[in-house]
């Protein structure tokens, strides 16, 4: 039971991120019913400038979404804050569903994106506090299929639904991702950091579907009581001008001291900071999330319809959508599949070269001509599946293991601002590469990226299937020794 009681915290927990898909991907076919000259949904339609927001703004408030994520569920907790988290996404089409103005449905627009981004920073954390080593890695990647998951029924609703039924949908599904929250038990992290050691026992108990007087509650309950007040706290000093502090903190996060030294407390930020494990681990997990971004796939999402009217025209654009959002929820099922048997390492350095073949292919075909479009279009199809199935989602999988609980919260959040302003910057640049170097030079550009990622995965990335959290931090550690 123990297990399934960590699936379905994990799923009730990850909903926001098939919301953040359902929300994403709506002006794809929602824009040109918008900006019609005979637009029956708005008193006016949409200039340029207000169909350009519609699509941008929810980025703007995940930004703004994700700089508060830490705050809320440092002061609610993961249930309630999780709840208060959600909820955007519910007014967000409240306010489309009533709206005849553009300019309060962009507003609904940028308060969906206040769900985004804490969504995308909540899980992770949620499942590194409540996973069990064993299925650790299946459940961190559970986010980003749930996220697939949103743009696939998203733009089955698309295809299928009428514009006002599409909203209800998405108003209804809002509103089941708080409910699901409700259904949730408490993080027994949190509990401890509350005070709460007896309801942080039970928590443990729960999610290990143990006896709460059992040994293994009670050694958890130990080893996470040792973890909230970590002895590498105390390294206040500049570990790189003195070659003793590693060992110091590989001496420090073994032990079993007790001592009020060892419970002295630093800012989440200068433990961040001054911790050498913490720090390398934050380094690394932020390369390859750039990395991930800067292959292309969110430019690939936003204008699949000209990439696949060029490579294929003879093709539905609905039809294509699809297909490509069912490859991404197929890639990301896979890799939740497979993390915990074949690694992180191998999962991410295999897809990153996967990618850089695919996406040098696509530029060669599509700049030669030399194939049939449909070649390029399957292609595109397995460029998206060799993305998801280690280095769009594998990033994910290391922000909830590579962190003390300590620091968790913070580096989760700056790690998403720098993913939301770098999807920002590749965004907006990927019209004015089409426009100067031509799509297949951007696809050569992506490439490049992505075996960067396959050096970065083999050169500093650890293996981390089956460790604890305490084990990973002294990897780090070794790593640079």
């Amino acid at each position: 039971m123990g297990k399934l009681h960590q699936i379905h915290t994990s799923i009730s927990c990850s909903f926001g991120s098939l919301l953040t898909g359902l929300l994403y991907v709506w002006p794809s076919y929602t824009l040109g019913l918008y900006t019609d000259s005979h637009t029956t949904l708005l008193k006016a339609p949409m200039t340029d400038l207000e169909g350009s927001l519609l699509g941008s703004l929810p980025s703007l408030g995940a930004m703004v979404g994700t700089a508060v994520t830490g705050i809320v569920i440092g002061k609610f907790g993961r249930q309630k804050g999780g709840m208060l988290i959600t909820l955007p996404f519910v007014v967000s089409w409240t306010i489309v569903n009533l709206s005849s103005t553009s300019t309060m449905v962009l507003i609904g627009r940028f308060i969906g994106g206040l769900g985004c981004g804490p969504s995308l920073v909540y899980a992770p954390m949620f499942i590194s506090e409540i996973a069990e080593e064993s299925i650790r890695g299946a459940l961190a990647s559970a986010p980003v299929a749930l996220y697939c998951m949103g743009i696939l029924m998203s733009y089955i609703l698309g295809w299928y639904l009428t514009y006002q039924y599409i909203v209800w949908v998405n108003l209804a599904c809002s509103v089941l991702g708080v409910a699901l929250l409700m259904t949730v038990t408490e993080s027994p992290v949190y509990l401890l950091r509350q005070s709460r050691e007896e309801d942080a026992r039970l928590a443990i108990a729960h999610y290990r579907g143990e006896s709460p007087a059992s040994k293994i509650v009670l050694e958890e309950l130990s080893r996470l009581k040792q973890q909230i007040t970590p002895a590498v706290e105390l390294i206040a000093m500049n570990v790189e001008d003195n070659p003793k502090a590693e060992e110091a903190e590989k001496e420090k996060l073994n032990t079993d001291d007790d001592s009020p030294e060892i419970k002295t407390k630093m800012s989440s930020l200068k433990l961040l900071y001054l911790s050498p494990s913490s720090r390398r681990g934050f380094i690394v997990v932020g390369l390859c999330l750039a990395m991930q971004v800067m292959m292309g796939m969110v430019p690939v999402q936003v204008y699949a319809k000209q990439i696949f009217t060029k490579a294929a025209p003879s093709l539905s654009s609905h039809f294509c959508s699809v297909m490509l959002a069912m490859v991404l929820l197929v890639g990301s099922l896979s890799s939740l599949v497979v993390a915990d048997k074949f690694g992180r390492k191998f999962l991410l350095i295999t897809s990153s070269i996967m990618v850089a073949l695919c996406l040098s292919s696509m530029g060669i075909f599509l700049q030669t001509g030399i194939v049939p479009p449909w070649v390029t279009a399957v292609l595109i199809l397995v460029f998206c599946f060799s993305f998801m199935f280690g280095a769009g989602s594998i990033p994910y999988v290391l922000i909830a293991e590579c962190f003390m609980p300590e620091v968790q919260s913070l580096a989760t959040t700056l790690l998403m601002e720098w993913v939301w302003l770098i999807n920002f910057f590749i965004i907006g640049v990927f019209p004015f590469m089409i426009k100067y170097i031509g799509i297949h030079g951007s696809f050569y550009t992506f490439a490049c990226f992505a075996v960067a990622d396959s050096l970065i995965g083999f050169f500093l990335v650890p293996e981390t299937k089956g460790l604890t959290k305490d084990q990973i931090q002294e990897t780090f550690l070794r790593r640079k020794n």
